[in-house]
């Protein structure tokens, strides 16, 4: 572990060892995230029935584009800071961190406006039938 601390272990071993040591923390925390939409999708088909779950489903579309901004920027972020803390520019890392932080929040915002403002249109797109846009109708009035 003391290896690490350092970073020679990053710069002395092979490539082949280290994508398999940090990958399978990776596949484990993607096949967590798989169970509980799994275990998720279960109980809603039980409580609430097959509409419940084609209405989750739709909507899980823009659950995935919404993260895939997400996890754009905010790698992106993390992998500039990285270079310039490694670089020894430690003035540049804080002023990327924090572009990337405003950049975050802003498309968060305009994503937001964009989901509201063309939300039945995405739906529609996405695959909802008038049956499950009663479901999100029925679940506005509760």
């Amino acid at each position: 572990m003391k290896e690490i601390k350092n970073n020679s272990y990053f710069k002395t071993a092979p490539i082949g060892r280290l994508l398999s040591r940090f990958a399978v923390s990776s596949v484990i925390s993607l096949l967590v995230n798989s169970l509980y939409n799994i275990v998720d999708q279960i109980f809603i088909g039980r409580d609430v029935g097959y509409l419940g779950n084609g209405a989750t489903t739709v909507v899980f579309s823009i659950t995935v584009i919404a993260t895939a901004f997400a996890l754009l920027i905010g790698d992106g972020g993390a992998t500039y800071l990285r270079l310039k803390i490694g670089e020894g520019q430690k003035e540049k890392a804080e002023k990327g961190i924090g572009n990337s932080i405003v950049l975050l929040i802003a498309a968060s915002m305009i994503m937001l406006a964009a989901f509201l403002l063309f939300l039945n249109p995405l739906l529609d797109l996405f695959g909802a039938t008038d049956a499950t846009l009663f479901m999100r109708r029925s679940m506005e009035r509760l």
